[in-house]
């Protein structure tokens, strides 16, 4: 397909259904930041209230930085993959301590924050700054595999990139991104999720009785009512004592949770 036809057709979906979101709307880039730690693997409709709260609560990299950890898993419990939550703050204090308080502009400098890989890089780098920025996630993956591979299985990440290189709007790349990921979004909802013919696409394990669910339960149970043994979080967690003491010793890994003579909590 010419790289004009396709531009022409993204952009008239654009024009006709591009979504809104807050973040798109206010185009702060510690919002934006915050908007990528919270999109992740999470659907964008659960996020918008959280997003929302969050930056009520914490308007700025500072104020996160400032604050502590049990107060952090208490605004974000729910959300899902509580050590999201933990990597946010700790970039909060990378941006405050390193760069003055305000959000890196390059991906580049955005990777030594942490739990910023290269999509998320590239992605706030984009969104913040209008920085042409080279991304893929699920719903870009989506589009390109429709349009310049519909007859392929397990097409790559680096089949895709000459390509995206190749359309992408360097004037507005922001606009550009955000109509890629609407048409994706769309094309899911009205046909086969063409993106299955990626090489890096995966089913996503089941919540229930998973090992995600029960750190999650642990979490809250020690952000709502403090410090508990063992016993106490076994009877709460409603889960096999093999899967509670996974949990908690991923979450201890992880640093999420402390533990001191069989008592457990946040740290």
């Amino acid at each position: 397909m010419e790289t004009e036809t396709f531009r022409k057709i993204i952009r008239s979906n654009f024009r006709k259904e591009g979504r809104s979101f807050p973040w798109r709307e206010n185009l702060d880039p510690w919002g934006i930041l915050v908007s990528e730690f919270m999109l992740q693997q999470t659907q964008t409709e659960r996020v918008i209230p959280y997003w929302k709260r969050w930056m009520e609560i914490w308007p700025s990299p500072g104020g996160l930085a400032g604050a502590e950890l049990e107060a952090v898993l208490r605004e974000w419990s729910g959300l899902g993959y509580n050590r999201r939550a933990k990597y946010l703050k700790a970039a909060a204090e990378a941006i405050q301590n390193e760069f003055g308080g305000v959000v890196p502009r390059t991906p580049e400098e955005l990777k030594r924050l942490s739990g910023v890989g290269n999509y998320s890089a590239g992605a706030i780098a984009c969104f913040a700054y209008n920085y042409p920025a080279l991304f893929i996630e699920t719903n870009i993956r989506t589009v390109f595999i429709h349009f310049f591979f519909p007859e392929r299985d397990l097409v790559s990440d680096g089949d895709i990139f000459p390509i995206l290189e190749k359309t992408l709007d360097r004037k507005n790349p922001r606009t550009w991104y955000w109509a890629l990921m609407d048409y994706g979004a769309r094309l899911k909802k009205c046909t086969v999720n063409p993106g299955r013919k990626s090489s890096a696409y995966t089913r996503q394990s089941p919540f229930k009785g998973s090992l995600r669910q029960t750190r999650g339960a642990v979490l809250r149970a020690l952000v709502s009512q403090g410090p508990l043994s063992a016993g106490d979080l076994y009877r709460i967690a409603g889960t096999e004592k093999d899967g509670l003491t996974a949990a908690l010793n991923g979450l201890k890994a992880d640093h999420l949770v402390a533990e001191e003579e069989g008592i457990y909590r946040i740290p």
